[in-house]
């Protein structure tokens, strides 16, 4: 769950920023650890968490920020350039106080943990991890190529419920002009014909008059439901993640949890190519996952801090399968853990964009032919006294 914090930093400054933990005490304890002395916390709204503040998009920060420290350009440097060529507004309020903090001493890790609802952990993490091996280019290299691997992910689930959404939306509104318009008309028609109806036909002209008569009705109830559901959706939001919602569906809960281990992977990943250490990275990593995955690395981390086996403590805490603790095996045997994690995230991002796939070939023809079949069965019910009609003249 989000929680908003209110805390004194170091230098005296007031600061407001969101953190996402078990409960308050735990929101409580990670304040602390940003060295903030709490004044108040209370649960938060639940906001991008990479860093997407009102016009301010991390990945193009960083992006930015690689090209120009690339280009021979220093960090204060590229702080002003992109000042200057920024138009007014949060990004160039970011880098401008940026600028102004590393003028007056401060480290660049610094100067980002004081913005926390801005930046990150994982990314103030790897920032100050690079600042201790002289690497930034690489540090921000390695966070523009991971938020670019999980927006593919995201991308593609959403490309692959547009269509479907068109399809839902479209097929109801061809169905409730069919009933509350099409259907009204033959009723009058055929009640002044005086002619007996099948009961099918006779049940469908019943349901196109109550639908004509209550259309204002109808359309109020399902914007209300729109509505109902919109809120509901944003209240679940706070307190579960989209994988924590995905779990109960079935079909979908193990490529949720392969999509949330995949994240999972490849932000522990990220983090110990970027020099820092195992048990610390695991930590910082907590806030990326659902509640129930939480937990689950909450168990795992002492265990690892203990001399076990990252992928024992993984496996034992079920958060690795049989094809990942071989994979992570390799990398404590190889040295290169980290190499392994982004590996078999990649694994895993390779499964979930296969299932999506396979959902999205299979959901189309599946929903257009439940359409087809719906609208077909009106007409034909409609049609059906008009063909007793002509075979009787006949």
């Amino acid at each position: 769950m989000l929680y908003e914090v209110r805390g004194l930093s170091t230098d005296n400054r007031i600061a407001t920023f969101v953190v996402d933990a078990l409960n308050e005490s735990n929101a409580r304890d990670a304040a602390q650890e940003r060295a903030y002395k709490v004044l108040a916390v209370r649960p938060a709204r639940r906001r991008a968490a990479r860093g997407s503040g009102t016009n301010f998009l991390l990945v193009l920060f960083a992006q930015e920020m690689l090209a120009l420290i690339e280009a021979g350009l220093s960090i204060v440097e590229a702080l002003e350039s992109m000042q200057e060529k920024t138009t007014p507004g949060i990004t160039r309020d970011v880098a401008a106080g940026l600028a102004q903090a590393l003028r007056s001493g401060q480290r660049f890790s610094q100067a980002l943990a004081s913005r926390p609802e801005y930046f990150p952990p994982l990314f103030v993490g790897l920032i100050q991890a690079a600042e201790t091996t002289s690497d930034l280019p690489a540090a921000l290299s390695r966070f523009v190529d991971f938020e670019t691997r999980l927006a593919s992910v995201r991308s593609k689930t959403i490309s692959a419920a547009i269509y479907p959404s068109i399809l839902l939306v479209v097929g109801s509104g061809v169905t409730f002009f069919l009933l509350g318009y099409v259907v009204p008309r033959f009723a009058s028609v055929y009640e002044d014909a005086g002619r007996p109806m099948s009961f099918l036909t006779g049940l469908l002209l019943h349901w196109g008059r109550f639908v004509a008569t209550h259309s204002g009705l109808l359309l109020g109830v399902v914007a209300a439901l729109v509505i109902a559901g919109i809120v509901t959706w944003r209240v679940v939001r706070e307190r579960f993640t989209v994988t924590d919602l995905l779990r109960h569906l079935p079909g979908v809960r193990v490529h949720a949890q392969s999509y949330e281990l995949s994240r999972l992977y490849v932000t522990t990943g990220l983090l110990l190519q970027g020099g820092i250490p195992l048990v610390r990275a695991l930590s910082m990593v907590q806030a990326t996952v659902g509640a129930r995955t939480r937990q689950r690395l909450a168990r795992a981390i002492p265990r690892v801090a203990a001399g076990e086996p990252f992928s024992a403590a993984m496996a034992g805490e079920d958060l690795a399968g049989p094809v990942a603790v071989r994979l992570f095996r390799v990398g404590e045997q190889a040295g290169n853990l980290g190499e392994m994690l982004v590996k078999t995230a990649r694994f895993y991002d390779a499964e979930v964009t296969r299932f999506i796939d396979r959902f999205t070939r299979a959901a189309e023809p599946l929903l257009m032919a439940a359409i087809g079949l719906v609208v077909g069965t009106i007409v034909v019910l409609l049609y059906m006294p008009i063909f007793e009609l002509a075979g009787s003249l006949q």
